[in-house]
C-alpha cells in the first residue's frame, strides 16, 4: 500500500498501469474500488491510473483538519507534485467531481483534460438545498456497501458515521462556482444519469457556462448508478482522452 504525506494527511493512493496520468477521486462515502473497479484495468492498459482515497475515506484515515472541497483538492495537487507528475488528466465522480473541479480552478497548468460524472459545480442561493426524490437516492443496499467497504480497509472503521457526516455537511455546504466555471478552459467532458442527483435543467446550465466542454447522459440511470455502467463509461471516457473526444 502506498501513502503520500500531503498537507499534514497520509494520502493513500494506488497506481496502475503506465503511461500519461490519469487521475481518478471517488464519491463521497466510497473507496477506489468500490467506485472504480471494472474502470481501473481496462484504462490502465494505455495510461497511468492514479487512484486516491481523499481524507476520511477508505484507507486514508480522517484527521481533526476541517474537510472542505479546496482542502481535498490542495491535497491532490500536492500528491501530483510528490510523485513528479507535471500534468495529469482527471476523472471524478460526485464528490471527486467537485475537488476535480477545485484542482483544475486552483492549479490549471496541472491539468490536461477533465471528467466529471454527476457534480454539479454551479449552485446559485438556494438550490444546494432542493430536495432529491427517493427513486433518485442510493439505496439502503448502497449505503450497507459504501459501510461495508469502509470497514474492509480503513484504519479505524469506528469513524464511518463520523466521517460521513463531515462528508455530508461539505457537501452539502458547499456553494460551488459561476464566474470561475466561465474560465476553465480545459477540455471537459461532463457525465450524467438522466436520472440523477441534479434536473436536467441544472446540468445543462453547467454545461453551458463551461466553455470547453462536452456532455453526455446516460439513459435510465441514477446517481450511484453512473460508474456501475462500465461499458457506456468506457465507450465515452476511452476517445474523449485520446482524440479530445468530438465523436
Amino acid at each position: 500500500m502506498t501513502y503520500a504525506s500531503v498537507n499534514g494527511q497520509q494520502l493513500y493512493y494506488e497506481t496502475h498501469g503506465t503511461g500519461r496520468p490519469l487521475v481518478f477521486l471517488h464519491g463521497g462515502l466510497m473507496t477506489i474500488d468500490l467506485n472504480f473497479g471494472p474502470l481501473l484495468e481496462p484504462l490502465a492498459v494505455s495510461r497511468q491510473v492514479l487512484a486516491v482515497e481523499l481524507q476520511g475515506h477508505g484507507h486514508t484515515a480522517d484527521t481533526d483538519r476541517p474537510m472542505t472541497i479546496e482542502a481535498l483538492a490542495d491535497d491532490v495537487i500536492g500528491l501530483l507534485g510528490n510523485s513528479g507528475n507535471g500534468e495529469a488528466d482527471l476523472f471524478g465522480f460526485s464528490l471527486g467531481g467537485l475537488v476535480a473541479y477545485a484542482v483544475a480552478l486552483g492549479a490549471p497548468t496541472r491539468v490536461g483534460k477533465l471528467i466529471v460524472a454527476s457534480a454539479v459545480a454551479h449552485r446559485p442561493p438556494g438550490r444546494e438545498s432542493m430536495p432529491i426524490d427517493d427513486d433518485r437516492m442510493p439505496t439502503q443496499a448502497d449505503f450497507q456497501a459504501m459501510r461495508d467497504a469502509y470497514d474492509a480497509v480503513a484504519p479505524d472503521p469506528a469513524r464511518f458515521d463520523e466521517s460521513a457526516a463531515k462528508t455530508s455537511a461539505m457537501v452539502h455546504e458547499f456553494t460551488g462556482w459561476t464566474d470561475e466555471l466561465r474560465t476553465l478552459r480545459v477540455p471537459t467532458l461532463l457525465i450524467f444519469g438522466d436520472r440523477d442527483f441534479s434536473p436536467l435543467s441544472d446540468i445543462v446550465e453547467l454545461f453551458q457556462l463551461l466553455p470547453n466542454a462536452q456532455l453526455a447522459l446516460l439513459p435510465g440511470t441514477t446517481h450511484v448508478g453512473v460508474t456501475r455502467r462500465p461499458g457506456e463509461m468506457l465507450a465515452l471516457m476511452t476517445p474523449f482522452l485520446e482524440t479530445g473526444g468530438r465523436y
